[in-house]
């Protein structure tokens, strides 16, 4: 039995030949040393932080050479698939800033290169299946679950690799009448690849982030159509991405076991390899060491923890980028008021070892961002989560945006910004007190000074309250309390002679500040006292319990 009559057999229905997809699908014309990338998911409507992290790479080296980043759908296991799945990965990205060229979008397919669904792709994977079968490369294999269940045991008996090759490779040989005889019979099959690796001979790859790398070939018949027809995932990305004309490809270090299939696939095809850039896990201190996020253990993983958190999407963004690349933070120094598309992201800065990923210092991160952000960008995306996850919180902010911007402008701008707000969900205890529905005294007066002479600082305050003064004259007041007091009016003078003075202005000043805030650290009290109005700040002041 002949290749072709074989090829036939097996793919009736293939009428169109290799040569037509690729002229179909031809070169893409791009600027020289342009990069397409692409990010190939299942809609599982689950996408995590490695996921993120893997795409911010495809989206810069596409995005900063002028090149295609696009989005492929890798939905053959339609047991894994999620009603919306596809729109919930988008839009998690989207959040990120991250937008794709073309793909699988939003209203159906935007591009020259799709389908951009491997399950609408059925067509073109048999036609380069029947090309290796017409070839000598592939071949059916009947192998039932029992059998490779015995073969497997053997295997380990004999304490060798597991796997289908060599002398374990049962139907690479099968004599063609037999294989026409159980195809007509309706007996299941696969398509295998017929590997002519030899693991005793090496390959010398280059990959783009962990430089020269020397590894086996591969000998195993792998799995190119599973029986239903479905193609594996090996041999459907090959294909995708030799027609997409994929120049990059990004992805775990996970995958690098199986690169040297993917090497000898492409060349069984007569493609030229896409360069591949295989990243380093996330890690998590553990102990005296670390580990791997888990999406069992470590509900950071999950992109949706950053969405229901308030994590600002710029921050996480912004964090991720010292992760990836080891000189941004020297940049980002260099350059604090910069858009960070501005840093020149670099394949040779990334890490070969697992990268730490630590809240905290996404914390620290994300106060620099949003101290950084103006006032406007921060109500929006406050008011925006808020609609979300907290209503109540919605109402009060859009009931008067104006003076909610009053409140999110103190601090905003200048050398010095305020930090005190990392997290979308720290907006609403940061301007607690400017809402007289949510305003709680969390601290009590200093210890040591007598109940009834911050009563009568207080007082005294109430008494020369304009609300028509300027910073200074405010300050003055202060001032003068605190000299009405027997207080030293400069705290200076204070410490040059303690025992003379009871306390000093800053305490006077700390008596006013727990009486109009009820904390101890707040934004300027001169600003406070202005968007609270003459009447709140006088009620906030006499009404303090002491």
């Amino acid at each position: 039995m002949s290749f072709e009559r074989l090829a036939e057999l097996l793919f009736p229905d293939v009428e169109r030949d290799a040569e037509y997809y690729e002229r179909l699908y031809p070169p893409r014309k791009l600027p020289e040393g342009a990069k397409v990338t692409r990010l190939a998911p299942s809609p599982t409507g689950f996408i995590h932080l490695g996921n993120l992290y893997g795409a911010l790479t495809d989206e810069r080296l596409a995005h900063q050479s002028g090149g295609v980043f696009f989005l492929r759908i890798e939905d053959t296991d339609a047991k894994r698939e999620v009603p919306n799945g596809t729109e919930l990965i988008r839009s998690s990205l989207r959040s990120f800033g991250l937008n794709f060229d073309e793909g699988a979008l939003e209203g159906g397919d935007r591009g020259d290169y799709g389908p951009y669904r491997q399950r609408q792709r059925a067509q073109i994977y048999h036609t380069f299946a029947k090309k290796l079968v017409l070839e000598g490369k592939a071949y059916p294999c009947f192998c039932s679950e029992e059998e490779l269940a015995e073969m497997r045991a053997e295997q380990e008996r004999e304490k060798v690799n597991f796997g289908y090759y060599g002398k374990w490779a049962k139907y690479r040989d099968l004599p063609a009448e037999e294989a026409e005889c159980r195809i007509r019979a309706g007996q299941p099959y696969v398509l295998r690849f017929r590997s002519e690796g030899d693991p005793s001979h090496y390959l010398h790859l280059t990959d783009q982030i962990r430089g020269k790398i020397d590894m086996p070939e591969n000998d195993q018949d792998f799995v190119l159509l599973k029986s239903d027809g479905i193609p594996t995932y090996h041999f459907a990305h090959v294909v995708d991405d030799h027609l997409m004309r994929v120049t990059h490809v990004v992805r775990g270090e996970e995958w690098l076991a199986t690169w040297p299939i993917h090497v000898q696939l492409f060349a069984a095809l007569g493609w030229k390899c896409p360069k591949y850039c295989h990243t380093a896990h996330l890690m998590k201190a553990e102990g005296s060491g670390k580990r791997k996020l888990s999406k069992r253990k470590d509900p950071e993983l999950a992109l949706s923890f950053y969405r229901e958190n308030g994590y600002p999407a710029e921050s996480v963004r912004e964090y991720l980028m010292t992760l990836l690349n080891s000189n941004f933070e020297e940049w980002r120094l260099a350059n604090p008021a910069a858009d960070i598309d501005g840093f020149r992201f670099a394949l040779s800065k990334m890490g070969i070892s697992g990268a730490l990923f630590d809240l905290d210092k996404l914390r620290d991160v994300s106060k620099n961002v949003v101290a950084a952000m103006p006032a406007q960008q921060v109500y929006d995306a406050v008011a925006e989560w808020a609609k979300e996850y907290d209503r109540p919180f919605y109402d009060l902010l859009t009931a008067d945006p104006a003076y909610a911007l009053r409140v999110l402008s103190i601090g905003r701008g200048g050398k010095k910004p305020r930090k005190d707000i990392a997290l979308w969900s720290d907006v609403k205890p940061y301007m607690s007190l400017f809402y007289d529905e949510l305003f709680t005294r969390e601290e009590p007066m200093p210890q040591g000074f007598d109940a009834s002479l911050v009563k009568k600082a207080l007082s005294l305050f109430c008494e020369t309250y304009d609300e028509h003064d300027t910073q200074e004259q405010w300050f003055a007041k202060v001032k003068a309390v605190a000299s009405a007091l027997g207080f030293a009016p400069e705290v200076k003078q204070y410490k040059q002679s303690p025992e003379s003075y009871p306390g000093h202005v800053g305490d006077v000043s700390m008596f006013l500040r727990i009486a109009l805030t009820g904390r101890s650290s707040s934004p300027d009290m001169y600003e406070i006292m202005q968007i609270l109005g003459r009447e709140r700040t006088l009620a906030r002041l006499n009404g303090c319990p002491v």
